[in-house]
């Protein structure tokens, strides 16, 4: 893991220094400094490489000094800079093969964001390599900051820490091979998170046999992995029984709800092999779910929050729902179900409607890497945001731009009668597919069909779980979308 620590402002004399610098601006402070003893050394590198501080521009000087190298990276206009989580992952991904960099910064929350995003952007699971090259092998081990008040950036950093931890954890979930992270095993995983303060609740065959979860079970039927359903509880808010943890109750929370799909073969209605491999990280929802509900505790934030997740694997054998059984679901409504590839919606059904039932939630959140049709239409850019309700709707849009985890609202009931027809069975309540026109809005409308009119939002981030190449802050593999997302979210609910 990358060391991070943070340094009063005083410049080394050697190693690697990152010096940010925006447009048209001058060198002022220790930089102004360091320019004058070598003699204008500085501003005639950056005119010679025509470096003018426009954003991602980089400009390499070679041994100036003492130093082993200084790099000058744009943050564009000053009125408007580039994000330092950013810059953070630039100085990494530019940087790797250094072992340690100093990087000037101008403030305690410059300096703690742009830790923030080299940390996000460093990340890397070598679990399985036992034969890496000497240069596929990570180098950079420190990264310093140089800021006016490091004690106030290294408490800064500490909340954006514990996101990060989050992140990661999700990370390492969703990368997990299938015969490693089954269901039990992902619930193990959850319970280890006791340490952070949360309690965790592990309901195994006979207990959700028990509950009558029975869209979740057919979807497990055909699995030697017996399934599980994890609930997260994460008491941050003030209570008036304070100290009494036998008697603590959530207090109007928020709710998250992960689709956990360990390993998804389509069942009966089985996947073309090609790329069936990806199917490992069907459980992404769920991860983001756990890695979120880990960054809330981590960070000790003050909000009631519960997460519950669906455990499951889709496989085909002979005891594997076919196409056609009708299924009674814990809502007690019934399902026909036509397709067995199209079962995170049953997973989620049963989940919906007992977070409701047992925790009266202010908002449900679900997170599903639920259908390809999402990709078809959004691309990789955006996941698909589908609510009942306005209000809910802006807050995700808003959290997740904050955090550039971005979200395209999409059509739903009370604009999408039509397509809720479309899920209409002839023998049951509901059937789990529509046709296939309009795929990733008839998924949303059977989910909504067990929320009960209760302000509900659904996240498809089936495009954005994983990332077949890097970007700023994510390298390529998964992402832990939505971990962040549901994060910045929670934020506008603190006391």
């Amino acid at each position: 893991m990358l060391d991070i620590s943070f340094a009063a402002l005083d410049l080394p004399e050697e190693g690697v220094l990152v010096l940010p610098l925006a447009e048209g601006a001058e060198l002022t402070g220790p930089v102004a400094a360091l320019d004058k003893a070598l003699k204008g050394g500085l501003k005639r590198a950056l005119e010679a490489a025509e470096f003018t501080g426009k954003k991602g521009q980089q400009a390499n000087l070679l041994a100036p000094g003492k130093y082993k190298k200084i790099l000058f990276i744009g943050t564009g206009k000053a009125e408007s800079p580039g994000k330092p989580e950013e810059l953070g992952g630039t100085i990494v991904a530019s940087l790797a093969k250094e072992t340690a960099v100093a990087v000037l910064t101008a403030s305690p929350e410059q300096a703690a964001k742009l830790a923030f995003g080299a940390r996000l952007r460093a990340y890397r699971f070598d679990t399985y390599r036992t034969t890496l090259k000497p240069d596929e092998k990570p180098k950079l081990a420190k990264l310093r900051l140089l800021t006016p008040e490091p004690n106030a950036a290294e408490k800064a950093y500490k909340t954006l820490a514990a996101i990060a931890r989050g992140v990661e954890f999700t990370r390492d979930l969703v990368t997990e091979p299938a015969n490693i992270l089954y269901p039990a095993e992902f619930a193990d995983r959850a319970e280890g998170l006791k340490k952070l303060g949360l309690k965790v609740e592990v309901f195994g065959q006979k207990e959700l046999e028990k509950l009558g979860f029975g869209t979740l079970l057919s979807v497990s039927q055909g699995s030697a992995r017996e399934p599980r359903m994890v609930v997260l509880q994460w008491f941050g808010a003030a209570h008036e029984d304070e100290g009494k943890k036998s008697a603590k109750k959530l207090k109007d929370p928020i709710a998250f709800i992960g689709k956990g799909v360990t390993f998804d073969t389509g069942g009966i209605s089985i996947k073309p092999a090609a790329g069936m491999e990806d199917m490992k990280w069907d459980m992404a929802g769920a991860g983001a779910v756990v890695g979120a509900m880990a960054a809330l505790a981590g960070r000790k934030a003050k909000v009631d929050a519960v997460g519950l997740i669906g455990l499951v694997e889709n496989m085909p054998s002979s005891t594997a729902t076919r196409p056609g059984d009708v299924v009674k679901s814990y809502s007690g409504q019934t399902v026909e179900i036509l397709n067995t590839d199209a079962e995170g919606r049953l997973v989620l059904a049963d989940v919906l409607y007992y977070a409701q039932q047992r925790f009266e939630p202010k908002y449900m959140v679900d997170l599903a890497t639920l259908t390809g049709a999402i990709i078809t239409g959004l691309g990789h850019e955006y996941a698909g945001l589908f609510s009942n309700n306005d209000e809910l709707a802006a807050q995700l849009t808003a959290a997740g731009a904050s955090v550039d985890e971005l979200l395209w609202r999409m059509p739903l009931v009370p604009l999408g009668e039509s397509y809720d027809k479309e899920i209409n069975s002839p023998i049951a309540d509901v059937k789990n597919i529509g046709s296939r026109a309009g795929g990733s809005i008839t998924a949303a409308q059977f989910l909504q069909r067990f929320v009960n009119g209760k302000p509900w939002a659904h996240l498809d981030i089936a495009g954005m779980a994983w990332a077949s190449k890097d970007s700023a802050v994510t390298p390529k593999g998964a992402t832990a979308f939505g971990v962040r997302l549901l994060d910045a979210f929670a934020r506008g609910f603190e006391a």
